[in-house]
């Protein structure tokens, strides 16, 4: 019988697997946009910076960048899901996506509810995958600041998966 392995090393191989994940879309690192993991559940967050600011007279983050997190959110989602499977099973080590990335989904349409102004300060969000089958998949977004039961954006948004094999 072989040891379990140390919860310490279960952490590193999900953390880098997520940073090469996030670090394939380069607009995310532009905009500052990072995760906090939670087993398989993925908060993104949007620190707030005055780059970000779209209306210097409220202030309000512009609609651009709230619209590019949450689809940030979603496809980061989207692609988690598809491979933590085969991450937890050993069938794709951190290795393997720093030097062969998955292919990320490509955007059919997505939809945003802007709700509220967002406020100059961090913002955090977190998605739900629909549905998810082998050629499509449908994400839900949802976009808070202070307070999770008030969001100041929703969206929801259709994917194209990538083709695998």
């Amino acid at each position: 019988m072989t040891a379990p392995e140390p919860v310490q090393a279960i952490k590193q191989r999900r953390d880098s697997a997520l940073a090469s994940l996030v670090g394939a879309v380069p607009y995310a690192q532009f905009l500052g946009i990072y995760f906090e993991r939670h087993g398989d559940e993925l908060t993104a967050i949007l620190p707030y910076d005055d780059k970000l600011i779209g209306n210097p007279q409220l202030p309000a983050i512009h609609g651009g960048v709230i619209a590019s997190f949450l689809e940030v959110a979603a496809i980061i989602e989207l692609s988690w899901a598809t491979i933590w499977p085969d991450l937890e099973a050993g069938r794709v080590t951190p290795e393997d996506m720093a030097q062969n990335l998955p292919r990320l989904p490509k955007t059919i349409d997505f939809t945003v509810d802007f709700l509220r102004s967002g406020l100059p300060r961090d913002g955090y969000a977190r998605a739900r995958v629909n549905r998810s089958g082998r050629r499509y998949a449908s994400v839900h977004v949802e976009a808070w600041q202070d307070n999770r039961a008030r969001l100041f954006a929703q969206a929801t948004g259709h994917f194209l998966m990538p083709q695998t094999g």
